[in-house]
C-alpha cells in the first residue's frame, strides 16, 4: 500500500517491516475468504517465525525484530498467544483508519465478516 511509503506516520518504520506488513495484509484477505474468525468476528492469520524467515530471506533475529517493530513501534499488528503447541494468532490492523500522528485504533481488523 502506497500510504505506508508516503504517509508521515510511517516514516520511522523500516522498509522491511512495511514489506512484512504487506505480506500480512495479503494473508488477511485469504483468511477472511476462508472464514478464519475469532469469537468476536475478527480475522486473524497464522504466520510463523519460520515462514517469515523464509519469505523475507532473513535470520531469526531479524524476523523477531520486524514483528516487534510492527507490533510495538507501529501498532500495525496484535499478537495473541494461544497456549503451548498452538501457533500465535496475528491480527492485522487497519493502517488507514486513523489520520493522527499516532495510530490509536484498537480495532485489529481490516476485514470484518459479520
Amino acid at each position: 500500500p502506497k500510504l505506508l511509503i508516503t504517509d508521515e506516520r510511517f516514516a520511522d518504520i523500516s522498509m522491511d517491516a512495511k514489506l512484512l506488513y504487506s505480506l500480512m495484509l495479503d494473508r488477511s484477505s485469504l483468511s477472511s475468504k476462508n472464514g478464519w474468525l475469532d469469537n468476536s468476528g475478527r480475522v486473524y492469520i497464522f504466520y510463523t517465525l519460520e515462514q517469515i524467515m523464509q519469505d523475507m530471506h532473513c535470520a531469526n533475529q531479524k524476523a523477531t525484530k520486524l514483528l516487534k517493530e510492527l507490533e510495538i513501534k507501529a501498532n500495525l499488528i496484535e499478537r495473541k498467544k494461544q497456549g503451548q503447541g498452538k501457533p500465535t494468532r496475528i491480527y492485522v490492523k487497519d493502517f488507514a483508519k486513523n489520520k493522527s500522528n499516532v495510530i490509536t485504533t484498537g480495532d485489529p481488523i481490516f476485514f470484518n465478516c459479520r
